[in-house]
């Protein structure tokens, strides 16, 4: 049990600590940002140790945009009739230099990794990170379409999880797909219209 424990223990934990962050992301609730800052501190050190190296630099963008995301939410543009930046549907005319800017980060992801890594994965784990700069986007700006972005990263993410022996998060990215999913229609039901 130890020899578990010492092996599987911190993805066991932030795996726990994900389930918290999830579930408060689905109510749409800005305590999210408080476990998004302390999970994703520990996973830089998980992922490392399993040379996901873009994913430990991921998670390290992910510590600092949560405070990013609750300061947006809590002082972000407000209805007048609102303490909180309202649930919403992103912009047509920003849907190009979002395509954009994937594009640009994935490349850029890649090159470092393939170049200057021994990263197995290269291409998956620089295509998960530059999505996910982009979820996390969207989350902070409380766009609906933040969960589209969040589906494709945890499908990828609980495959790379598999390869890569992590398997507690594997199942929680796993379980972070079918949340997506029922966390769509749940923000495109609370959603305003702008």
């Amino acid at each position: 049990m130890s020899e578990f424990i010492h092996v599987h223990g911190l993805d066991l934990f932030t795996t726990l600590l994900g389930l918290l962050y999830i579930w408060l992301e689905y109510r749409a609730n800005i305590y999210l940002w408080l476990i998004g800052i302390v999970m994703p501190a520990l996973d830089v050190w998980l992922y490392w140790s399993h040379g996901l190296y873009g994913d430990a630099g991921m998670a390290a963008y992910y510590t600092v945009a949560a405070a990013y995301g609750y300061v947006a939410w809590k002082w972000g543009r407000q209805k007048k009739d609102s303490t909180e930046l309202p649930i919403t549907s992103m912009r047509r005319n920003l849907y190009l230099p979002t395509a954009v800017f994937l594009l640009v980060a994935w490349s850029a992801t890649y090159y470092v990794l393939s170049q200057w890594t021994n990263s197995t994965v290269p291409l998956l784990d620089s295509f998960t990170n530059a999505l996910s700069i982009v979820a996390m986007w969207a989350l902070a700006r409380k766009f609906v379409e933040q969960w589209l972005f969040w589906i494709i990263v945890d499908a990828v993410c609980c495959y790379l999880y598999v390869a890569k022996d992590i398997p507690f998060k594997a199942m929680l990215y796993g379980l972070y797909v079918v949340i997506a999913v029922m966390g769509y229609f749940r923000w495109k039901r609370l959603s305003v219209t702008t």
